[in-house]
């Protein structure tokens, strides 16, 4: 029992940065929404209408980073400190070459906007937004990659350090570009882009001077920065990141399309959806950060053959996402109606977000399980089954079911949301079965 509450520390102690870290970004956009809000309804509806179309490509940054920090992971374990670095200055090419691809695909769809019908007010100013977001990738792929590499060898102190500095930076440079301070003039939206973009490309700067001067990552440093890229390890990492980044857009186009659905039932509905949603994604920075450190530690374990160290990770960390989650869905229970009229005075929205979010007490359980014991497969380099239980449980049953239940049963948004915490619970069973029979064979 004290090996395994040894390991829950290790564990904590690396997730508190993570989660600390996911924290810091979900702070960072409502920052950006409070700001550019203030600018004016048309600047608000034009930054959510952009970041929409974001959501895209951003999945494919973080499949990479995820790539990247399992590699790493898996080499540090095994005391090949050398392939580490390999791993990091082949990811570092891969991740300038889709950030190339990304910005491309971001100023591609600039043209394309008319046909999603936006108001044209909207449409007006949103382009430049984009146009800056999207260079700015030139600067947040790499830096997601760094990050990982650091967190992969349980280094994530400085990284945060660094990361909520850009946050920091990012609010301030907010205040001068949006509004117009010390001669530069108020640019609104587009503020908002250059000001994201400055500060992405100075934390990149930050990132980059640590790991040139850490001690603790200086082993694990390539040899050769300038040389020709690996054929093999850039098809491990390519190989590795398309699932991850597969299984992120089956999730995040499961909730797009349930978005919409939720539309048809009216404005209080859809606002209702709004709110259960982000209580629902701020509370669940809490075990992805977790989930974050156990694919770290799990592939550490597994590298070094440690079987029973693997087993005892995974089940101290199941345990201590439980009771995280266990706690936010008390919350949502007995607090639901204070959390509502937080977020607005209409009795109707409240009434409605209160019933969903008693739907979100038990979602959130099960998304806890299924968060951790899909970071304890890629942990152990299985990523390409899980995105297929993930495909099968969020399109082929949470969405059809939700839809029959919201529509046919007459139950409106509570009726999608029974969907997904439906589709949620058989991909918390499928993925933890998966996991334990994987555990048999470490």
């Amino acid at each position: 029992m004290s090996t395994l509450l040894q390991e829950n520390r290790k564990t904590l102690f690396l997730a508190l940065p993570l989660i600390a870290g996911q924290l810091s970004q979900m702070l960072l956009g409502l920052t950006d929404t409070l700001m550019v809000g203030r600018v004016g309804t048309v600047d608000l509806a034009a930054a959510a209408f952009g970041n929409a179309l974001l959501h895209l490509p951003f999945s494919f940054a973080i499949g990479l980073s995820i790539a990247v920090s399992i590699q790493v992971a898996h080499w540090f374990g095994s005391g090949q400190r050398a392939s580490a670095g390999e791993a990091l200055r082949n990811g570092l090419i891969i991740s300038v070459l889709l950030a190339v691809a990304l910005m491309a695909l971001v100023a591609g769809s600039v043209p394309l906007l008319g046909y999603l019908d936006p108001p044209e007010e909207v449409l007006a100013i949103v382009p430049p937004y984009l146009y800056w977001i999207g260079f700015s990738f030139l600067a947040m792929v790499p830096t997601m990659v760094i990050k990982s590499f650091a967190e992969a060898q349980s280094e994530p102190w400085m990284v945060l350090w660094i990361q909520l500095g850009g946050v920091l930076l990012n609010i301030g440079l907010n205040a001068i570009f949006i509004f117009g301070h010390f001669g530069v003039p108020a640019m609104g939206l587009t503020g908002a882009g250059v000001a994201t973009c400055l500060a992405r490309f100075i934390t990149l700067g930050a990132l980059f001077y640590y790991l040139l001067n850490s001690r603790r990552l200086a082993a694990a440093l390539p040899r050769v920065w300038w040389c020709r890229p690996d054929p093999k390890e850039c098809r491990a990492l390519t190989k590795m990141a398309s699932p991850l980044s597969g299984q992120l857009l089956i999730e995040i186009g499961a909730f797009t399309v349930s978005a919409f659905l939720i539309g048809q039932f009216g404005a209080a509905a859809l606002a209702a959806h709004q709110i259960a949603l982000t209580c629902a994604m701020t509370t669940f920075m809490l075990p992805l950060g977790l989930s974050m450190a156990v694919t770290i530690r799990v592939s550490h374990a597994v590298s070094a053959a440690q079987a029973i160290r693997c087993r005892r990770i995974v089940m101290g960390a199941q345990g201590m996402g439980l009771m995280i989650m266990l706690s936010c869905a008390l919350a949502y229970v007995f607090g639901g109606e204070a959390i509502a009229a937080g977020f607005t005075e209409d009795r109707e929205v409240v009434g409605v977000t209160v019933s969903i979010l008693a739907i979100v007490a038990i979602f959130q359980l099960l998304d806890g399980v299924q968060v951790i014991s899909g970071a304890a497969l890629r942990g152990m380099r299985d990523v390409n089954v899980p995105m297929g239980i993930l495909f099968a449980c969020f399109w082929l049953v949470a969405l059809p079911v939700g839809a029959a239940l919201g529509f046919t049963a007459d139950m409106g948004a509570q009726g999608m949301w029974s969907g997904l915490a439906i589709g949620l619970g058989l991909a918390s069973l499928a993925l933890s079965a998966r996991l334990w029979r994987k555990l048999q064979r470490v």
